[in-house]
């Protein structure tokens, strides 16, 4: 007997108890102004069973966390706080994780080609656009750049091989103070032309200004190198709490909560998204102890920790849109 067959008393008035149980257990919750709502959750323990780790997962998360801060302190990077000197200070840290990759990485992490790359097959690709036209905001000139082949900007912006990542998000967010210095963030934009994907502009606020000048790649060797890790450090940023925090855990907590609140647990789109949904609420909580709150170590040791972190999810909330979810419509655009 499906539930689109039962209209028996009994399994309305089952299924009725069921929803009302579960709107007290899974009750709504606002951890910050402007951001998703959240499952209120006193602690750990307060969660419902089958909201809970299984008894797998939590001695797999316990060993991996356990397993983490043995290497940390083994690294002697817990409570650390002098700077690295040189690669060798990083070499000596890091000489047992060691791959091809990561040894790829050491080599040619300073070229052009490879920088790009990892655009494209990094955490963070989807903030490449296709640019048709420059922002008014980003005034390079053909005289500036030299593209391959000798082509114009317009011609190659015709073409379809110019590309922008524009980390506007970032503009204007107060940043955080890490052992008594200050620290920055940047919004950059950065194009590529399609050919062999390289950088040819690099501008580090959105404002045009005298203090805020167009890196590129003819300028002196460390000038471009220092403006390529802004847009490495400004790329971490805007993933992890616009990608990753936002979409990737906070959002799904909203379909999580509300699909426990309204929908019985015989109904057939709750058999079909609860998979989807499993651990969200443990990790979430656990997120908002242990990583965003005050003293949570995204707050106290990133760049957009503690206000700026709150200003950079809630420009984010408000500029999201449904197609940007839908990853073909979000590529289309």
């Amino acid at each position: 007997l499906t539930i689109i067959q039962d209209n028996s008393d009994q399994g309305r008035s089952a299924r009725e108890q069921e929803l009302e149980n579960s709107q007290i257990a899974y009750r709504w919750h606002l951890y910050k102004e402007g951001l998703p709502y959240c499952m209120k959750v006193k602690d750990l323990s307060s969660l419902p069973p089958d909201a809970r780790f299984s008894f797998t997962k939590k001695n797999q998360f316990k060993y991996t966390a356990c397993k983490g801060l043995v290497a940390e302190k083994l690294e002697l990077l817990t409570n650390c706080e002098d700077s690295w000197t040189d690669f060798e200070d990083i070499n000596r840290l890091f000489w047992h994780r060691k791959s091809k990759m990561s040894k790829y990485t050491q080599e040619h992490w300073r070229d052009n080609d490879f920088f790009v790359y990892q655009f494209l097959n990094g955490v963070n690709p989807i903030l490449i656009r296709h640019c048709s036209e420059l922002p008014q905001n980003f005034p390079v000139t053909e005289d500036m750049i030299s593209l391959q082949g000798q082509a114009s900007l317009a011609d190659e912006m015709k073409r379809g091989n110019i590309f922008l990542c524009d980390y506007k998000l970032l503009d204007g967010v107060q940043t955080n103070v890490i052992n008594g210095k200050k620290q920055y963030l940047v919004a950059p934009l950065h194009k590529t032309p399609d050919d062999k994907l390289m950088p040819v502009a690099i501008q580090l606020k959105q404002k045009p200004a005298a203090d805020n000048p167009i890196f590129l790649p003819t300028d002196s060797e460390y000038d471009w190198l220092t403006a390529k890790i802004f847009v490495r450090s400004a790329d971490f940023n805007e993933h992890q709490l616009n990608v990753h925090l936002l979409r990737t855990h906070l959002l799904p907590e909203v379909f999580t909560v509300s699909l426990h609140r309204n929908l019985p647990m015989v109904h057939p789109l709750y058999k079909l998204l609860m998979p989807h949904t499993r651990y969200i609420l443990q990790i979430n909580s656990l997120a908002r102890r242990l990583l965003i709150s005050e003293d949570g170590v995204f707050t106290q040791y990133t760049a957009s920790g503690g206000e700026g972190m709150i200003t950079i999810l809630r420009k984010a909330v408000s500029s999201l849109t449904y197609s940007s979810l839908c990853i073909p419509d979000d590529i289309a655009e």
